[in-house]
Parts: C-alpha cells; structure tokens; sequence
C-alpha cells in the first residue's frame, strides 16, 4: 500500500507545505537498485582503546570501494591503512554551511577494546564530533565484544552499555539514517554483516544488536550473487511477503520453491514465473502446492525436495492471523493460528533433518514478528505463536550447530501489505509512525533480511533475531 503522506511530504509543493507548519518530513529511504552502486562514497572511523578489528575492516572498505577517514580517536588507522594501501585520510566534521556532497556515508566507531565504563568517552567524543556529518540515508555501526565473553565485570558491563548508545543514535540521528551495534567474537568473520549494515538493503533495519561468532565462513565468489546454485524453500510465497523473499533470494542467485495452499495456486504460479522470467537461470524455479498445517505435508515436502536434490535454505514465511481477544477467541482460531505459525515449522524441519534433505551448512530462517516480542492487544494466538518463533531459533542453534548450520529469525514491525492495508486509518498511521524511520516498511525490506541470514557468509550467525521495524517504538 502507497503511504500518501510520505509521498506527499516529499513532492516539492509539499516538502514546503509541510516545512512551513512544521509537519514531520519522513526521508524517503534509499534501497538496492540494481542500476545502482551499492556502495561508494567517505566512511569516517573512530575507536576507542586497543581496537581489535583494524585490520579486517580495512580490507572490507577496500573490498566494497569506500574510502576511510579517520577521526582523532582512531589514532592507528592512518598508520595500518597505509600499510594495506588504503586510500584513508582525516576526519573534519560537516560545516552548516557546506553541501550535501561533504557528508560521510558511514561512521563506524571500533569499541572491542574498551575495557571499563570510563573508557566509553571515546565513543560520545567520535559521535558527538561526526553524527551531523552522515549523509541521507547514511549508516551508523558500532563494533563491539559479546558482554558475557569479557572476563573481567567491567569490561562485561562496559560492552553491554553499547546497546543503549547505538539504540539512542537510531533515534537522534534522523533522516533515514540506521544505527545497530556488531557484537564481534574472537576470530568472527565480519564481512558479511558489514556487507549488508553498509548497503541499502539493510535501509529499514536499525536498533539492532547482532552477535557474531568465530565459525567456518565460505566466502562467495560473486558478492552480488551470494546464493549461487543454492535451493530454497518458501513457504507462503504465493503473494506479500513470501513472494518479496522468493524474488530476492532468486535475484541473488539461488534456485526457489515456492509454496503456499491450493486457494493461492493461481497467485503462486504467477509469482514463480514472474522470477523464472527476471532470472538468469530461467527455468530452475518450482512452485509447490501444499498446506503446511496437513498431517502428511511435511512428508510429502520432503519427498519432492529431495527428488529436486535436497535443498540449503528453507524460510518459514507462511503465517495466518485469527484476532479477538482472548475471552471472545474460539478454540479453533486459537489452534489454527498457533498449529500453521508455529507447530508447522516444527513438523517440516523434523522431516527435512531427518531425512538429510536440507544439506548440512543450510540455513532456517523463520519470520516472527514484533508483536511476538512486544504482544498485542487481540492477537494473544498470534503473539504467542510469533514468539514461539523466536524460542525455536533459540532452542535449535545449538542442536544444529554440529552440521554447521545456522537458524535465524526476522521480526518484522509495520510493513506496507495487502494485510496492514485492511487495518483502520488512525492505527495504520500510527503504526507507520511510531519507528525512528517514521514510515512503514516495504517487504523487500524483510526479504533482503532474510537473504543475508541465507548467505553462506552468515555462518557465524545463530540463533538470533532481527527486527525488521525502522527501530520500532513497540517493544523497544
């Protein structure tokens, strides 16, 4: 659904409309085009004491095409980009009066090493001189260390106070920019996350705290085709969400099967060969029709995907809603809701373990929700199923950990579908607003969310969740 306002907002009558009676000026989001580079222009570093990821930083920014500058704190980076042949240079804070142009894409501030909570002045110096200088759109990351991994409590508590940095730089920073914190293990790979906290496919992904841990990465060949000759599955791809994702994860170079309920075979068939017709592998696409929720469908699902040659990533996408409150809820929308969102995940992934049909390194990702975190008032069957979600990813990490491969979860807030569109005007809009984006989101959003969980260069990501929600104000 098109958000008028935001439209409205930012057309040259009424960018000065809303100028002149104060109106909030949402930015309008840059996301990836292909047309387009996905990086490019000035990142400004800062540190604190002893920061330990110099080195594969560097070589991240050198790989991606950004050239560095360094801000007083980071008093090693000139030094070490030289001996990488780093173009690098200094950091001077954006004037009022200069143009846009000056404006740096990125800060990213090194905290690994700070040891004690009188050490965090290094961060406030760095964001205090830089924040104003982040252009439109710009990204915001911080590199930290796991709290609980820091054996002295001060280094712990000192890492755990990042959280509330990062979070509150989300809200403060403003036009579009995002904020979220790289909790980085001894020996983690950081490519990957960087990849895509840089890019504009992480453009409504902001607040977030991701945990990296030291695993066994494969590098892909093409970073532009990270899935290359992957199989996936995606249950509910027939429309919305499910066929965003389907969409990406096909255009990043996996082979998909989509599935959804014979109600929405037509809408499916559709979907996948819309993506057979935008994809350069033409026909290695297949559309399945299944219910997930019917006793013999996680047999049946694993029957035909290891006829196709077994699969590497399956998401679970297909979700229903049934909303009362709970004292005017009926049994069966009660168990519907919890058996399709919840008890069906489960089901399909014992069939596709058991059987070895999803190859060892593969990865789950499974879509929650925020009102799995925060609840919400009617939808006790959802929130509950939704959280649910979130317990698996828990629970099942480490199980899986031994095949190497990973399960995940995306949250999405408000995203702009055929279902936020049925909800009344006043709660639509406040849903849009209340983020640090002050806009909802789109599904691609949640499907390039998902397609860097799939990567092959997020092995060292488990058993997390990420919120898809522009730093939602619910559940914050």
């Amino acid at each position: 659904m098109k958000d008028r306002y935001l439209d409205f907002v930012n057309s040259s009558f009424g960018a000065g409309f809303a100028r002149s009676i104060g109106l909030p000026k949402p930015e309008v989001l840059r996301r990836h085009r292909p047309d387009r580079p996905e990086f490019g222009g000035i990142v400004a570093i800062g540190a604190g004491p002893s920061p330990a990821l110099f080195d594969p930083l560097i070589d991240v920014l050198q790989s991606i095409g950004m050239t560095s500058v360094a801000h007083g704190s980071a008093e090693g980076w000139l030094p070490r980009a030289n001996r990488h042949g780093a173009m690098s240079g200094r950091f001077e804070p954006h004037r009022r009066d200069s143009v846009a142009s000056d404006r740096v894409e990125a800060l990213i501030f090194d905290a690994t090493g700070i040891a004690d909570s009188s050490e965090l002045g290094a961060i406030y110096g760095f964001f205090h001189d830089a924040l104003r200088s982040v252009a439109r759109s710009g990204r915001v990351v911080v590199l930290g260390r796991p709290p609980e991994t820091r054996a002295d409590p001060r280094a712990w508590t000192a890492q755990r106070a990042l959280e509330g940095m990062t979070r509150s730089l989300g809200k403060e920073a403003r036009g579009g920019v995002s904020s979220n914190l790289l909790q980085v293990a001894e020996g983690a790979d950081i490519e990957g996350a960087l990849r895509f906290f840089l890019s504009p496919r992480s453009a409504y992904v902001s607040g977030q705290v991701i945990r990296i841990e030291a695993a066994s990465v494969t590098r892909p060949a093409d970073w532009s085709r990270p899935l290359e000759g992957r199989r996936a599955l995606v249950t509910g791809a027939a429309r919305g969400i499910g066929a965003s994702i389907a969409g990406v994860l096909a255009a990043l170079g996996a082979h998909v099967t989509g599935v959804d309920v014979p109600q929405a075979s037509d809408a499916l068939d559709q979907t996948m060969l819309a993506i057979e017709d935008q994809s350069p592998s033409g026909g290695a696409h297949a559309a399945l029709v299944a219910d997930i929720a019917a006793p013999e469908a996680p047999a049946e699902l694993a029957a035909a995907l290891l006829a196709m040659g077994g699969i590497d990533i399956v998401v679970h996408n297909a979700g229903i809603t049934r909303d009362k409150t709970i004292a005017k809820m009926t049994k069966d929308a009660w168990d519907s809701v919890i058996d399709i969102n919840l008890s069906a995940q489960e089901r399909i992934d014992d069939a596709l373990l058991a059987q070895n049909v999803l190859h060892d390194g593969g990865r789950i990702v499974g879509v929650s929700s925020i009102s799995g975190i925060a609840g919400n008032l009617g939808q006790t069957n959802y929130a509950t199923s939704k959280a649910g979600v979130i317990g698996r990813v828990s629970s099942m990490a480490g199980v899986l950990r031994a095949r190497g491969m990973t399960i995940n979860a995306v949250a999405p807030g408000f995203i702009e579908t055929q279902m936020t569109a049925k909800i009344p005007f006043a709660i639509r809009e406040a849903g849009r607003r209340m983020n640090s984006m002050s806009q909802g989101g789109q599904p691609v959003d949640v499907a390039e969310t998902v397609a860097w969980l799939a990567s092959p260069a997020s092995a060292g990501i488990s058993g997390q969740v990420v919120r898809v929600c522009g730093q939602s104000l619910i559940g914050a």
